[in-house]
């Protein structure tokens, strides 16, 4: 006979009562079956991971290599996320190394002699997205070849079919897009609150008054008038 699971409900608020299933077995001694209650682990508790920001000496060396090598840093920041959430000890199952995910390969392939060195290792990565996307003169096409290879984009004629792959490029995507949404808003704030500055800093231009015409009339009357 099988055990059955009669796990009773939890009550809110009873937290430090134990929970009980109850278990049928045979009694040893008697050779009977018996049910008995016994308590069940307490289950421990899920650690939800916090987003943490990333190292703003991490940022602004990614803003300086994506404009050396004419980047999007919108675009490398949001590669990154993905790929290592900043992180630049993170290995992959597959051997990717790095704030960027490296392969072996490609890290040796764009100079990078020391895949933790996070400089080195951003460099590589953004030499790598700059080559894919001279090759290709696409974002999507660029990002997809970034996680599958290029060789697998050329393969297909566009994103490769692998669930991966469809997952990461809609993914970093997202990222992507709103990061130039967010910086779209900031510099129209910026260019916004330096014309306010210009206005306030500049006076008004003083109201030019018609030039005052004078002359006496034939009974030696003086009369002021302004020019139209």
């Amino acid at each position: 006979m099988r055990a059955s699971d009669n796990t009773p409900a939890t009550v809110p608020g009873a937290a430090s009562v134990p929970r009980l299933k109850s278990t049928v077995s045979v009694d040893a001694r008697t050779g009977r079956l018996v049910r008995v209650m016994v308590p069940v682990p307490a289950a421990r508790p899920h650690k939800v991971r916090q987003p943490t920001a990333p190292d703003p000496a991490i940022q602004a060396l990614v803003a300086k290599t994506a404009n050396d090598y004419n980047v999007s840093p919108a675009l490398v920041n949001s590669v990154i996320d993905v790929e290592s959430g900043f992180n630049p000890l993170a290995v992959s199952w597959k051997g990717a190394q790095g704030i960027m995910q490296l392969m072996p390969a490609t890290a040796r392939r764009f100079g990078v002699s020391d895949a933790f060195d996070v400089k080195q290792n951003v460099e590589g990565g953004v030499r790598y997205l700059r080559f894919l996307r001279d090759t290709f003169k696409d974002d999507q096409l660029a990002i997809a070849a970034y996680n599958a290879g290029e060789g697998a984009v050329t393969k297909y004629n566009g994103i490769p079919p692998y669930p991966e792959t469809v997952s990461y490029v809609k993914k970093v995507g997202q990222r992507y897009e709103a990061a130039k949404k967010t910086a779209a808003a900031v510099t129209q704030k910026t260019e916004m609150e330096a014309r306010a500055q210009q206005a306030v800093a500049q006076p008004p231009p003083e109201e030019q008054q018609p030039p005052l015409v004078t002359f006496y009339d034939e009974h030696g009357r003086l009369h002021m008038v302004t020019q139209q």
